[in-house]
């Protein structure tokens, strides 16, 4: 990797880097490894207990339900609507192989809908499609709200459910409501990557108790432990030893990093826009660059940048995006990485599925690069700098 400089002597940082671990869960941490307390349910105070109060009242939801990623958040809140043995569940064709597969592990069956080049569902496709289906999963993909009003107007109407896939976009509003919080319950990413880090983990939102009390008992809750969660009792009468369990709990561990960063979130989502929108703004004035902007009611909370260069050739592509990884910046274009699970025809499990040209033509240009809120804004500068110069070197070459 070359180690590129400014004249303040400003390395290029390394943006594949997660969020780091606050100093303040170490004493934690320590007490825990210490005394071997990593399961949940061990106390009625556990740390997972603490975080699923405090993530439910940071997001002004009545109740969460801490889990082992967001993959099993998705999956759990799919059981949770008590959909009918192979109910049709619409997602974006531009998502995470994680979102298809949780469909399919709830016995499901993924009804995909095309997606424009600002990164969001194209909303025709879907009100052709919502007729047919019985829930509605809406993936934020990288962050990037699709149209809430439109989309929960529909679905309301047809008393259809709709789950967020919130892992990229904790922290972001929409209308000043918080993604995650619309639907019918939200799920977000505690992975590496995200803007809070555990390593994996996710978790839940919803203020339906009874959607609540059936994820609790599937996620792995046995017995009498839904006393350590704030539902009532009645509720979990309906539920208990009715429903099978999965075993997705988070451990305590991964709790204790999470709630120290918590308090951090604010402003690691300030940092986060703040970053992402100095890119943006430099990279926008170059005539082969097209960076979708954010919708009227979307604030966002980005942790990644994305831009499309649908007017140059395949080979000055190839050329840029293996001279910005040369730089340092680790840059991937979603549909000519090979196997890359965000590409809809690498997902081999899925049968009959059809091409979708308008999400086709956006992953064969979407250009993806991981943009950390913990980097300065010279740091941005330079790595704009890079990118441009990349781009330009190719361009001419090609």
């Amino acid at each position: 990797m070359t180690k590129t400089f400014t004249a303040d002597n400003i390395q290029i940082p390394d943006v594949t880097a997660a969020e780091p671990i606050p100093a303040s869960a170490m004493s934690e941490v320590n007490r825990l490894l210490g005394n071997g307390d990593l399961y949940r349910y061990t106390t009625a105070e556990s740390p997972v207990t603490q975080l699923e109060r405090e993530f439910a009242a940071k997001m002004g939801s009545r109740y969460a339900l801490a889990v082992s990623s967001c993959s099993a958040a998705l999956f759990i809140s799919l059981k949770a609507l008590d959909l009918p043995l192979g109910a049709k569940v619409l997602i974006p064709a531009f998502t995470f192989v994680a979102v298809p597969s949780a469909v399919v592990h709830a016995e499901c069956e993924p009804v995909l809908c095309e997606c424009g080049s600002n990164y969001r569902i194209d909303l025709d496709d879907f009100h052709r499609k919502l007729p047919d289906v019985h829930a509605v999963l809406i993936s934020h993909m990288r962050g990037h709200t699709s149209d809430m009003d439109a989309i929960m107007a529909a679905c309301d109407a047809a008393e259809i459910p709709v789950i967020e896939d919130a892992a990229h976009s904790l922290g972001t509003t929409w209308n000043g409501r918080k993604i995650g919080t619309i639907g019918k319950i939200g799920c977000y990413s505690f992975q590496s990557y995200k803007l809070l880090n555990s390593g994996e983990g996710g978790i839940m939102v919803t203020d339906d108790p009874d959607l609540m009390a059936r994820a609790i008992m599937m996620h792995g809750s046995y017995e009498d432990k839904w006393q350590h969660h704030d539902i009532p009792a009645e509720v979990m009468d309906r539920v208990q030893n009715n429903l099978p369990m999965f075993g997705l709990r988070l451990n305590t561990l991964s709790a204790v990093l999470i709630r120290a960063q918590l308090q951090h979130l604010d402003s690691r989502v300030l940092n986060g826009r703040r970053n992402h929108d100095h890119v943006a703004d430099r990279l926008r004035a170059i005539n082969s660059v097209e960076v979708p902007p954010a919708y009227l009611a979307e604030q966002r909370a980005p942790d990644s940048l994305q831009f499309n260069l649908p007017h140059i050739s395949d080979a000055a592509l190839d050329a840029f995006v293996a001279d910005a990884n040369q730089r340092g910046l680790h840059i991937q274009v979603f549909g000519r990485s090979k196997n890359n699970s965000r590409a809809y025809w690498n997902w081999g499990f899925l049968s009959d599925v059809p091409d979708f040209p308008q999400t086709r033509a956006m992953l064969m240009r979407a250009c993806d690069l991981r943009l950390p809120a913990r980097l300065s804004l010279a740091e941005c500068d330079l790595i704009a700098d890079e990118l441009i110069a990349a781009l330009e070197a190719a361009v001419d070459k090609h």
